[in-house]
């Protein structure tokens, strides 16, 4: 069974514009199925502000056949070497909504064994560019519910030009996750999720969206000082 990484890393501005325009290639990293290299955004930050753009932070979604080639990856590739200076989690898939090209993501979904295990949810989207203005509209507010809502533990968007977006969120539990999702949250305007995707159901946002939910294996390194960062796992 294949397994997924996230990768958050602070770099200089010439290695942050390099592996966005040359990110790494499939054929030349042995047992890489596919990956996003992004540029991180604050969530929620206005649109026009220098926390919205983190140009020197890189965050790297993948999808490996096994744990053998990330360990490769990170000791043997230079960028790889690069990333391993930062914070990374490894994931196994549980299920999906929607459909994103090139992953190859499973057909078959599993359940948690205890709704409140940690989860971690990640969501990557290609823009229509005449939508942006509505994405934006209807998305900035599920982005500020998410980046305060209490069951996160990490949370950030990401984007790589010309319209590849992305989300990333690390909660406590599966069942407040959930929650957030079908607006029952106990926090201020809880149906913004909701909404917004009553909204996308409406008229879509995407030419492909996909919402992926996984269960972290482990952690590694550090991430703006912090540790520890997914509940109930040991950090390496």
């Amino acid at each position: 069974m294949s397994v997924f990484s996230y990768h958050l890393v602070k770099t200089n501005y010439f290695d942050a514009f390099k592996f966005l325009l040359f990110p790494p290639k499939q054929n030349k990293i042995p047992g890489l199925i596919h990956s996003e290299v992004m540029t991180a955004m604050t969530l929620g930050s206005p649109i026009f502000s220098p926390s919205r753009m983190l140009i020197r932070q890189v965050a790297v979604f993948a999808q490996w056949e096994n744990e053998e080639a990330i360990d490769h990856f990170l000791d043997e590739n230079h960028f790889g070497k690069i990333l391993a200076k930062g914070w990374h989690t490894r994931l196994t898939f549980m299920r999906k909504w929607g459909k994103f090209n090139k992953f190859e993501i499973p057909a078959e979904t599993t359940e948690f064994e205890n709704p409140d295990s940690p989860v971690v949810a990640v969501t990557i989207a290609r823009m229509k560019f005449l939508e942006i203005p509505r994405f934006i509209h209807w998305g900035r507010p599920v982005e500020k519910l998410v980046r305060d809502h209490p069951a996160t533990t990490l949370s950030l968007a990401s984007i790589k030009f010309p319209n590849t977006v992305s989300t990333f969120s690390i909660w406590k539990t599966q069942k407040e996750m959930t929650d957030m999702v079908h607006g029952h949250s106990k926090v201020p305007k809880p149906e913004r999720h909701a909404d917004a995707m009553k909204e996308r159901d409406r008229k879509d946002f995407h030419f492909e969206f996909t919402t992926l939910r996984f269960k972290p294996i482990s952690e590694f390194g550090e991430w703006n000082g912090r540790r520890n960062i997914i509940p109930d796992l040991k950090n390496q």
